[in-house]
């Protein structure tokens, strides 16, 4: 299996942020008749917009050598499956399969499923950057994201 190199996992980390701010931006416009809906997701919409700034900057910050990281071929490893996955960023991308969210329910679980993904991706990221602590606060944000989204799929049910 191919490794990644740093540079190419914070990559990703920029398009999942990239892909959620869409994912919202488009859920927003979808479902512009719940008000609550469409603040949330333009929250959250922003909210991944900042972490796509940060996650480039981060690579702004990153040399190039991942020889300094312990374990770093299995870790790229692992980085790599969470991406090829099928919900995350496989063949079956998250952004083509939007076009099969019909209803507010589906929105918020296939959200919630996307941001529990991503935060599997950025631990496993953390361990890779020496700026831990700003992967550490947008963890702690996504984590944010995944109550919000919880608290609302309750309430749509």
């Amino acid at each position: 299996m191919e490794k990644f190199s740093i540079h190419e996992v914070l990559e990703q980390a920029v398009q999942t942020e990239r892909l959620g701010n869409q994912f919202y931006l488009q859920m927003a416009e979808k479902f512009n008749d719940n008000p609550e809906l469409v603040s949330l997701f333009k929250t959250l919409a922003a909210k991944e917009l900042k972490h796509e700034k940060a996650y480039a900057g981060l690579k702004e910050l990153i040399g190039e050598s991942d020889a300094d990281v312990e374990g770093y071929e299995e870790l790229s490893q692992y980085m790599r499956a969470i991406v090829e996955s099928e919900f995350f960023l496989g063949k079956n991308k998250a952004l083509p399969s939007m076009d099969h969210i019909r209803t507010k329910k589906e929105a918020v679980v296939f959200a919630l499923n996307f941001e529990k993904e991503t935060i599997l991706y950025f631990i496993a990221m953390r361990d890779l950057v020496s700026q831990r602590e700003v992967v550490d606060e947008i963890i702690r944000e996504e984590q944010r994201h995944v109550l919000w989204l919880d608290r609302l799929s309750k309430k749509l049910s």
